[in-house]
């Protein structure tokens, strides 16, 4: 004969507490209309009794699911292998600490059409999302941008009128990694830039357009390298092999830099007697060999910053709608 005794539920709740079933609903499921002593008693007959509120129930009477989405419309792999979504994914896991809302990631997959990713944000699965690593073919600003879901984006959406972004500010990054090659005396300078339908890209591209011709030089080459190892390897051996007096080199990340570092050493170019070196992020720089100069990026309080935003729209707590920019700043190495 079983011996379990049956869960609570929201009746006995009620009879505990001394209250109505429709003022025990309330106060379980948000404390609307309930006055301070009820919900005390609610809050006392809830722990006494170990009652858990059914979450599908509970959903109807609130409209909130209790899930925070992470959209990173990126392949999988990248994940484990980029240490910046690496860094966001573990920042907002964190940043939802202490919480009862539940992290949906939601990666692109291969073969996906565009807007698969909007098309399930916009069904409501999800109380609120924080996009990173976006890119303008995703159909996921504008989307975001005509509904009423709380988002915030981890990067400067191309819209910056209607929706909620922190960034760095990636203009002043890529002019402070151009300066430092042009201070050390380089003077055939290329880039190996990120892909140029992502804002980050395009602001460190731009940046180390103007910083040349502001010193009076001109570029030497532009490649794209992806944000990857493998990409900015491929794009290290392309602007070797058409312009072999290059001097300096700005990676727009320093994935894509320990790409080039491993080219130009197979290459037999010393880093940074023949070419000198600068990535960007900050992120595991340190591990190579030399030691990369890069431009830091705080992964780190720039999430915390999007988690809090995120967290306090959906509470219905007003947010300011002028964005959140963290200043970057040079990173000493050995590259540069």
């Amino acid at each position: 004969m079983s011996t379990e005794h049956p869960s609570p539920t929201l009746d006995d709740v009620a009879r505990a507490a001394g209250v109505s079933r429709s003022t025990a609903s309330r106060a379980v499921n948000g404390g609307e209309r309930v006055s301070p002593e009820a919900q005390a008693a609610v809050d006392d007959a809830v722990a006494r009794l170990g009652y858990a509120p059914n979450r599908a129930a509970r959903t109807l009477v609130t409209r909130r699911t209790d899930s925070i989405a992470l959209v990173v419309p990126e392949p999988d792999a990248r994940i484990l292998t980029d240490p910046f979504l690496a860094g966001v994914l573990r920042g907002v896991s964190e940043g939802l600490g202490g919480t009862e809302l539940q992290l949906v990631l939601l990666l692109a997959r291969q073969g996906e059409r565009p807007g698969h990713i909007a098309r399930y944000l916009r069904s409501g699965h999800v109380d609120g999302v924080i996009v990173a690593s976006h890119h303008r073919e995703d159909q996921i600003e504008p989307e975001l941008g005509r509904s009423r879901m709380p988002a915030v984006f981890v990067g400067r959406p191309f819209d910056t009128e209607s929706l909620h972004f922190v960034d760095v500010d990636n203009a002043a990054g890529g002019t402070v990694a151009t300066r430092r090659l042009v201070e050390r005396g380089c003077r055939r300078i290329a880039t190996i830039t990120g892909p140029l339908d992502m804002t980050a890209a395009l602001d460190r591209y731009d940046a180390w357009q103007r910083t040349l011709r502001e010193a009076g030089l001109d570029g030497v080459a532009v490649e794209s390298g992806d944000f990857t190892v493998a990409g900015g390897a491929a794009a290290m051996e392309r602007i070797l092999a058409d312009h072999p007096d290059v001097d300096g080199v700005f990676a727009a990340s320093d994935l894509m830099a320990t790409g080039a570092l491993q080219v130009l050493r197979s290459a037999g170019r010393r880093v940074p007697d023949d070419v000198a070196l600068v990535g960007f992020d900050a992120l595991g720089a340190e591990r190579t060999t030399p030691r990369l100069t890069t431009v830091l990026q705080p992964v780190v309080e720039m999430v915390s910053a999007a988690t809090s935003t995120l967290l306090d729209m959906v509470a219905g707590v007003p947010v300011s709608p002028e964005p959140q920019i963290f200043v970057p700043r040079l990173v000493e190495g050995d590259s540069a």
